[in-house]
């Protein structure tokens, strides 16, 4: 029969500092390891990475304002073309059933705007209206961005 001794870590550190250092005082204690020493201080490990993130919002900022104009700016152009083509078959519709220039043309401004501008194609039996509005209002209607529809509708006897 064999026997087998077992032996925890921390008792095998005791016997071995206890056979090590026979009467010193620190027979018999457990041996700590210090931690390790850095030679830079704190504040000069810290400071390394500030310039890093300063930097990467340097980048980071105008990407974010230009994806937030681009965005905007295309819904306002998809809002504009929305009212352009709803402008346009509400002119239409009035031309069709037989409305003056006059009042087709206050039809167009109160759905598109009165920044909005049209033109109007007459035929035998069909009557085509033709609509455009700046994309943005207010200081920048002068922009170059205009949203333009049409609309064809049957003319009434």
């Amino acid at each position: 029969m064999t026997t087998t001794a077992h032996t925890s870590i921390s008792a095998r550190n005791n016997l071995a500092s206890s056979n090590s250092a026979h009467g010193s005082v620190n027979a018999g204690k457990r041996h700590r390891p210090q931690p390790a020493v850095l030679d830079t201080p704190l504040d000069a490990r810290m400071d390394t990475q500030g310039g890093a993130v300063t930097a990467e919002m340097a980048v980071a900022m105008p990407v974010l304002v230009l994806l937030l104009v681009v965005v905007l700016t295309l819904v306002a152009a998809s809002s504009a073309r929305l009212g352009s083509l709803e402008a346009a078959r509400a002119g239409a519709r009035a031309a069709a059933i037989g409305y003056q220039h006059s009042q087709i043309a206050a039809v167009i401004e109160q759905v598109a705007g009165p920044q909005a501008s049209f033109t109007l194609e007459i035929d035998d039996a069909w009557v085509t209206v033709h609509v455009s509005r700046p994309v943005v209002g207010g200081w920048f209607s002068s922009a170059p961005l205009q949203a333009s529809a049409q609309a064809t509708a049957w003319r009434e006897p």
